[in-house]
């Protein structure tokens, strides 16, 4: 398994799925790495909501990642996502969801992007691109530089719906025509996957130049995090499959 590239602060995980082997082998893999820690597991979204909620956090500290998956009892991970990213306050904030998917249920990955997931990873992906992914995540950084994210977003681009009567009236296009032609160009380069330091290198600008953009990217199409603005890219026809 690759080893880690971020810093020396160990990434607090949280594994939710109704299956408990799933989640041991889940377990194993991350507790091998000596930057993550798997701190919390739940049977279904409902135990994971009561769990993760601030005031029941442990003597571990809150978590920082989720893995959760979306077909379970009780509560399916859909739900829980929204619940527990919908209690972030400046003082509290959410932990960072990872949906596990398959490229079958396209209406779940769209959903659970409304719903505030950060990133996306299929079941039967390999260990290395599963641990990349909680980094990723954890770090904020990309999208997801593992390529499950991109290539589900790809996939997902002829299911995006188009609730209006008119391109131009749709709620994308509103919001991207707010930015400036620097951060349409940051946009794009976010929807292909790029991270800060590659956006930086991309247009000859530092890579604090960059996260001012993104956040004000961020700021103006109201997304919660990258994952949401690049939908809107999508929505908008800022970004195509394979461009």
């Amino acid at each position: 398994m690759t080893a880690p590239t971020t810093d020396a602060t160990t990434v607090r995980v949280a594994l939710v799925d109704d299956q408990q082997l799933v989640r041991a082998g889940f377990r194993m893999v991350i507790d091998s790495q000596a930057d993550l820690e798997v701190v919390l597991e739940a049977g279904d979204g409902a135990q994971a909501v009561r769990a993760l909620d601030p005031a029941a956090q442990t003597a571990t500290g809150p978590v920082d990642v989720v893995l959760m998956d979306v077909r379970m009892p009780t509560m399916d991970g859909l739900e829980a996502t929204e619940r527990i990213v919908s209690r972030a306050t400046p003082q509290a904030p959410a932990p960072k969801v990872i949906v596990l998917t398959t490229f079958d249920l396209d209406e779940y990955v769209l959903a659970a992007i409304r719903a505030g997931a950060s990133g996306f990873l299929l079941k039967d992906a390999p260990p290395e691109e599963m641990l990349a992914a909680i980094r990723t995540v954890h770090r904020g950084d990309a999208v997801i530089a593992p390529s499950s994210t991109r290539r589900l977003l790809e996939h997902l681009v002829t299911a995006l719906p188009d609730d209006s009567p008119s391109a131009t009236d749709h709620p994308a296009h509103q919001a991207v025509a707010q930015l400036t032609e620097r951060e349409r160009e940051v946009l794009v380069l976010m929807a292909r996957g790029r991270s800060n330091t590659e956006i930086g290198q991309d247009l000859f600008v530092a890579e604090a130049t960059v996260k001012t953009h993104v956040g004000r990217i961020l700021a103006k199409v109201g997304a919660r995090d990258r994952v949401q603005a690049v939908v809107v890219a999508y929505e908008a026809g800022l970004v195509r499959a394979g461009s």
